[in-house]
């Protein structure tokens, strides 16, 4: 009797410790669950607010909710589980920034696509944004055609534009200039803004135009149009005193500074 009680005794002391063994990160199944969780983000969830007009977003005040239907127009390169999406509809464009998305959702918001976010209205340097996002995919598509903003350039006007397609005619490339070993050069565009980068790098491209009164700087985004794309190449076949056409998205960096996406010889009317 001793001994059954014995085994017995032995028998519950086995099983409580194996209850008690810690598994990874001392846990098991859940802990293993926790851990999948929390490095998967945020991303494609049911948004039931209600958009707001266009217009609601503009009036709305730096740091509070915003929600928006919009339809991505582009999308910068997608990166742990995030991505940046250039995003326009029939009244106005919205940039955001860094909303977190799965790489299987990034393969599907492509051009056209409608999506609903929430997110908080922001602002870097003079570009107005969305950031800390969340989506659904909606049924609906959208393209915008480029809107000419070339007369606009220099006036307010031009800022109520920001983030759109635009496009840009007769403009005229001139010089950028960067230091090489303390010595002052001039180049019809620069890898990246102060000419440190290379092509090889897949460095932005930096290039000034004049519409005779004043000079501006516009920009290839590489995570955007990358060295293996048609615009890099125009951009780095560029020379002083060309007269070019252009389309892109009017991006804002202290001042316009254009996402620049085609590059052609301007169309003499």
């Amino acid at each position: 009797m001793k001994k059954l009680l014995s085994l017995l005794l032995v028998l519950s002391l086995f099983a409580a410790c194996a209850a008690c063994k810690p598994g990874k990160n001392d846990g098991g199944k859940d802990s293993a669950e926790t851990e999948t969780s929390a490095s998967v983000p945020e991303t494609s969830v049911n948004v039931p607010e209600a958009a707001m007009s266009y217009a609601e977003y503009v009036a709305a005040e730096l740091d509070s909710q915003v929600v928006v239907e919009t339809y991505v127009q582009a999308k910068q390169s997608w990166w742990d589980n995030k991505a940046t999406f250039y995003t326009q509809n029939e009244d106005g464009a919205i940039f955001i920034y860094n909303m977190p998305c799965t790489e299987e959702d990034y393969a599907k918001l492509t051009p056209g696509t409608k999506i609903k976010v929430k997110g908080y209205k922001s602002a870097w340097a003079g570009e107005v944004e969305i950031i800390d996002a969340v989506y659904d995919i909606l049924e609906g598509h959208f393209i915008a055609q480029p809107l000419d903003v070339t007369a606009l350039l220099g006036t307010d006007e031009l800022e109520a534009h920001q983030n759109q397609f635009v496009s840009f005619k007769g403009l005229t490339v001139v010089a950028s200039t960067y230091t090489d070993n303390d010595v002052q050069k001039t180049a019809p565009f620069l890898y990246n803004w102060n000419g440190s980068g290379s092509h090889d790098a897949n460095s932005d491209l930096y290039f000034n135009v004049s519409d005779g009164e004043n000079t501006y700087t516009f920009t290839v985004e590489s995570y955007l149009c990358d060295k293996n794309s048609e615009v890099y190449a125009a951009v780095e076949a560029l020379d002083i005193g060309d007269v070019i056409d252009m389309e892109g998205f009017l991006y804002w960096y202290n001042g316009v500074n254009p996402h620049i996406t085609k590059v052609t010889p301007a169309t003499i009317e």
